[in-house]
């Protein structure tokens, strides 16, 4: 019992040691959540595309997502110097340097999640991810049904169904170069000689 008590001691002022010292009068000082510099959640809302479409650069080199006379919502543009060529996904919405994030597209019987990086260019930061030509994820892309594209926080585009996307998609795929086309000679039937 006598050794008892000297190690309770001991350790009642080894635990008052872990304490912060007590700060000194007058420097505690109230600041109200709005001065905190704290910023809200900026979530945007969905982009109207009910009159949206596609268009293709001047150089054609890419398509562009959006509507008449405003900035492009969406950009497919092709790389076809990389090897093998690449399809470039933008999503022109606000972004931050460093930020990263997964955006999600539906349609032609698939679900595919692309990773995206925030990326300066032409002075905007948007979203880009690059992925090879020929990545199965891209098939998303290819029919001819609605597509629906989300980025979290920015908002859901809904792109009405067509040809254009698959199109472009084939086009990358073989390089930028068109697909050769066959001849359409007549071939003479058996028996078809005098």
């Amino acid at each position: 019992m006598r050794l008892v008590a000297p190690l309770l001691l001991l350790s009642l002022t080894l635990t008052a040691c872990d304490r912060p010292a007590p700060l000194p009068q007058g420097s505690v000082q109230r600041v109200a959540l709005e001065e905190s510099g704290q910023r809200q959640a900026m979530a945007e809302v969905s982009p109207d595309t009910s009159e949206a479409s596609w268009t293709v650069a001047t150089d054609g080199q890419a398509i562009r997502f959006g509507n008449r006379d405003e900035p492009p919502l969406l950009t497919l543009a092709c790389d076809v110097d990389a090897t093998p060529p690449q399809l470039v996904i933008i999503r022109h919405a606000r972004a931050f340097p460093g930020q990263s994030a997964l955006f999600p597209v539906l349609g032609n019987g698939m679900s595919s999640r692309f990773l995206v990086d925030a990326k300066l260019a032409d002075g905007e930061w948007h979203w880009e991810g690059r992925l090879p030509a020929d990545d199965p994820q891209l098939e998303v892309f290819s029919g001819t049904r609605d597509i629906t594209a989300t980025l979290p926080g920015r908002g859901m585009l809904e792109i009405a169904g067509g040809r254009i996307t698959g199109e472009f998609l084939e086009w990358c795929r073989a390089g930028g170069r068109p697909e050769p086309v066959e001849s359409e000679t007549a071939t003479e039937e058996p028996g078809d000689e005098a």
